[in-house]
């Protein structure tokens, strides 16, 4: 049942919980106390995803992070930059994956020359520069 909450939620993240309830066969409160739920227990959150291009942000990047040692401080330094959305530590021909959004190519070169490049243990990085957005989704979590 929660799954199925979650589905018509990742259609539309502001459908009122009595719409929901009735498809999914139960009551308004029932909605809202799984809803609850879910968001305690970290699950899922209801945000307004926005277009970064939209709202002043030209350059998005992906960032191939080589460490020397220990990955998660690596990880943890570059999680609390205000510019970086997403960090995953991989395996594979790079230790960490880090998503970058940026005002333009000078704020770019600025936060990975500057604040990334030299931060200890970082040994080296290679970017990937978005072109184009050709797909995002937000429905992996009920297939």
């Amino acid at each position: 049942m929660s799954l199925a909450i979650i589905e018509q939620l990742q259609e539309d993240g502001r459908r009122p919980y009595a719409a929901i309830g009735k498809a999914v066969g139960l009551s308004e409160a029932a909605v809202r106390q799984r809803v609850q739920k879910l968001q305690e227990q970290g699950v899922m959150q209801i945000v307004a995803v926005t277009d970064p291009l939209t709202v002043g942000f030209m350059r998005q990047a992906m960032l191939g992070v080589t460490v020397d040692g220990d990955v998660e401080p690596v990880a943890d330094a570059l999680a609390g930059l205000d510019e970086v959305d997403y960090v995953v530590i991989a395996a594979g021909s790079f230790d960490l994956l880090v998503e970058i959004v940026c005002h333009d190519d000078d704020h770019l070169l600025e936060l990975i020359n500057k604040r990334i490049r030299t931060l200890p243990g970082v040994r080296s990085t290679e970017s990937f520069v978005y072109l184009k957005l050709r797909k995002q989704t937000y429905t992996w979590g009920t297939r």
